[in-house]
């Protein structure tokens, strides 16, 4: 509830008012209000609900963009990486380059062998044609 003060010439009354109280409904506000209520009706009730605590709508990309760069940071904290041992990074940063060079080599692997698989396709074709021109009547008559 907010106390509303409205002045009559010489005497002030006060009036009590429901609602947002330092509401900010601009075009922007209400376009994003409607907008994911359209979405995900949830996701409109935290519009409303972001609204009517005087925000702006435009402030909320940069808001959840902070926040999910923060939560990287504490989960890649939380896992061990920025430890203050230099020995124990070292360590975790030559396991980090084996894994890597072991998914490279995979990789490659993968590419030769389908086009191992793609020679020997071709192969089967070109048999299974020579059989069939061999098997065939001849009869290429223009």
């Amino acid at each position: 509830m907010v106390l509303l003060e409205i002045g009559n010439n010489d005497s002030s009354v006060k009036q009590r008012s429901k609602g947002c109280g330092n509401s900010n409904w601009s075009a922007i506000n209400i376009a994003a209000m409607v907008g994911s209520f359209l979405i995900f009706w949830p996701l409109g009730l935290f519009m409303v609900y972001w609204i009517c605590t005087g925000r702006n709508a435009l402030e909320l990309p940069e808001l959840v963009k902070n926040q999910v760069q923060r939560f990287k940071g504490q989960s890649l904290s939380s896992s061990g990486n920025g430890s203050d041992n230099s020995m124990f990074n070292e360590y975790q940063q030559t396991q980090y380059d084996r894994i890597r060079e072991i998914k490279q080599e995979i990789q490659e692997r993968s590419k030769r062998f389908h086009a191992f698989r793609d020679e020997q396709k071709r192969k089967k074709d070109e048999e299974e044609f020579n059989l069939f021109m061999t098997l065939s009547p001849g009869k290429s008559e223009s």
